[in-house]
């Protein structure tokens, strides 16, 4: 799961494409300056910083934003093809929706080995006491 590229606060992400010191990588955008410059966290000096200051600023590219969580509520998800009581089905309940700012529900769920996350290949959701 990598929330920081499907999820970010002001649904923009920065692209950088490398230098010989550092590979391409993708920065959350955290903010707008006065200029309306997107603004990234730098984590080497701790501050905040306009993306022209990098040599290998490429673009941004939009991303998904989270505008509110509502509970679960009991609903279980699964892949389509598995059928609720199939012992090789992965039905996972769902602990949590995150809305979207294009409308878009997304299932966060709890897994057989404890672990919280989003269910990428859920495509099947069941109500609760079903």
């Amino acid at each position: 799961m990598q929330f920081s590229r499907d999820f970010t606060p002001t649904g923009w992400v920065a692209i950088f494409t490398g230098t010989d010191t550092q590979i391409g990588r993708t920065r959350t955008v955290d903010g707008w300056d006065p200029a309306g410059v997107a603004l990234i966290v730098d984590p080497e000096r701790g501050m905040r910083r306009p993306v022209t200051d990098y040599a290998d600023f490429s673009h941004l590219e939009k991303a998904r934003q989270v505008v509110t969580a509502l509970p679960g509520g009991g609903w279980s998800a699964c892949q389509r093809g598995h059928r609720q009581g199939d012992p090789d089905s992965t039905i996972e309940p769902v602990v949590a929706w995150l809305v979207t700012s294009g409308g878009d529900l997304e299932p966060v769920t709890l897994d057989a080995e404890g672990q919280i996350g989003l269910f990428d290949d859920a495509d099947r959701f069941f109500p609760p006491n079903l």
